[in-house]
């Protein structure tokens, strides 16, 4: 069942945040803490940010694979309870910070865990685990192969992969054999890596249904031009004849950036697309979709239209509006994934520049869109963001990953937004931070997210990112004396009285 279809709330948190032991956030037993949390404040769905490798200044949302999950996600804790890592290997070093995650720090001391559980499960795995790895190989080799293939080589040799010697480059069957052979153990290792994370998840996920969750995922609709899939597939992206890239992504000039924001992604080749019936975005949302029961599609307005950057530029200024796939890309999930008649369970990013074939669009895909409270109080009653401007088909939010928190938002805003804010809820100055969660719960939105930091009611040193900001963010973690009994108390009591609670 599409979770997005019924009247629930849930809370934003992205498993690095989480507790543990090993400097960031993972698929070990805080996981599994956290759904007992969710389940004890009476919520439905836990959102979570891309499961997707880092790349640049630290963000889920530059991977170097569509497929390829974290492999800081990987729990080293259930690592030695399978008998891979020693109790002295998952002995937390110093510098491990537990309120931040040090990126570089956590990437070395990980890194070399997994690195000798995979030479001990090489060496000694039970039949069970290897017949179990051999299963999940083959379920994901039309992914698999050229992920492994391409990070042992940029481990080799680094990035960009247009620099890589030509016939690598080219993706030559020569060139492939030798990398196969002459880095054959790395090869093993990032397949050993994705199984590893791919059994982890879903026993996540298992539990998390178990007790009455459903998760919602996160695909952005950009990739890294040093990824796996553009490596693989350049004719798709739209690059030049040596693999470079003639024009980037970003988005014009908005809220957050006077000159816009020059993602530097690679932008589809859509027209290579729908030659091929979109098969490639059919496999990358059916492969989202098994790892999660609803998805976040980030950016939507770029299937209407997207903002193309020269490459040479330095801001997004210079960019310009070229058409999307529109609806026959929504039109081909629709009939590969979904049952007929059905819903896709997908939630449409709306936000930015909004315009009216947007909005079309996101109808007729029959998708819900994104209502942000940090934004509804600038303007007047005609503001979009308000509360009594809400559909049933939408998803509201206090705020998102790349907003300010609750708290840090207000401390900040404009004179005329805090008196529009208490006029229209009625509150106090010193309550308006938890008011804006009773608005979210109080919608008429089916569903609700609130942010964790939210329902802390933390500062802005909570803050996951700021965008068009590269580097300093993603780093917020969790940490469990903050949550008190009252947390999981007071909002189970209000998604009960505003008619959140699941059955």
């Amino acid at each position: 069942m599409n979770p997005l279809e019924r009247r629930l709330s849930g809370i934003l948190l992205h498993p690095t945040s989480l507790p543990g032991p090993h400097g960031c956030g993972d698929f070990g037993p805080a996981a599994f803490h956290f759904i007992d949390w969710l389940a004890a404040a009476g919520q439905s769905l836990w959102q979570v940010l891309p499961l997707g490798g880092i790349g640049p200044g630290d963000s889920p949302y530059m991977s170097p694979s569509a497929f390829g999950g974290n492999p800081l996600l990987v729990s080293l804790e259930r690592l030695a309870d399978e008998g891979w890592l020693s109790a002295d290997e998952v002995r937390p070093v110093e510098g491990l910070r537990a309120d931040r995650v040090d990126y570089a720090a956590v990437h070395a001391f990980r890194m070399d865990r997994l690195a000798r559980a995979a030479r001990r499960f090489a060496a000694d795995a039970d039949p069970a685990a290897r017949s179990a790895r051999a299963a999940f190989e083959r379920a994901a080799a039309h992914w698999l192969d050229d992920y492994a293939l391409f990070m042992a080589a940029h481990d080799s040799l680094g990035g960009p992969w247009c620099d890589w010697p030509a016939a690598l480059a080219r993706r030559e069957r020569t060139a492939l054999a030798e990398l196969r052979d002459t880095q054959a153990q790395r090869v093993d290792f990032w397949r050993f890596v994705q199984w590893c994370f791919h059994r982890q998840w879903q026993a996540v996920r298992e539990h998390a249904h178990r007790s009455g969750i459903a998760v919602m995922g996160d695909v952005p609709i950009f990739i890294a031009h040093h990824s796996a899939e553009v490596w693989s597939r350049p004719e798709l992206f739209e690059l030049d004849a040596q693999g470079r890239q003639t024009v980037v992504a970003g988005v014009p000039p908005d809220a957050f950036s006077e000159t816009g924001q020059r993602w530097g992604n690679p932008l589809y080749r859509w027209s290579a697309h729908a030659d091929e019936g979109y098969d490639w975005w059919t496999r990358r949302l059916r492969h989202a979709l098994e790892q999660a029961d609803a998805v976040r599609i980030d950016h939507f307005r770029g299937f209407a239209a997207h903002w193309e950057v020269p490459a040479a530029s330095p801001t997004a200024l210079q960019g310009r509006w070229q058409p999307g796939p529109g609806i026959a890309l929504f039109d081909a999930l629709q009939a590969a994934l979904a049952p007929a008649g059905a819903s896709l369970p997908l939630l449409a990013e709306d936000l930015g520049v909004i315009t009216p074939d947007v909005e079309a669009l996101r109808h007729q895909a029959r998708l819900p869109g994104m209502r942000i409270l940090q934004f509804a109080f600038g303007g007047d009653a005609s503001n979009p963001y308000l509360p009594h401007r809400h559909t049933a088909d939408s998803v509201v939010y206090t705020g998102t990953h790349d907003n300010d928190t609750n708290s840090g938002w207000w401390a900040q805003a404009r004179a005329a937004e805090r008196q529009h804010l208490l006029r229209y809820l009625g509150c106090s100055a010193d309550d308006a931070p938890a008011a804006l969660l009773r608005a979210a719960l109080a919608s008429v939105a089916r569903t609700a997210i609130l942010p964790m930091q939210d329902v802390l009611g933390l500062g802005s040193d909570a803050r996951m990112n700021f965008p068009g900001e590269a580097s300093g963010w993603w780093r917020w973690r969790l940490q469990w004396e903050s949550v008190q009994p009252v947390h999981a108390q007071g909002l189970r009591e209000m998604t009960a009285l505003y008619g959140r609670l699941g059955p």
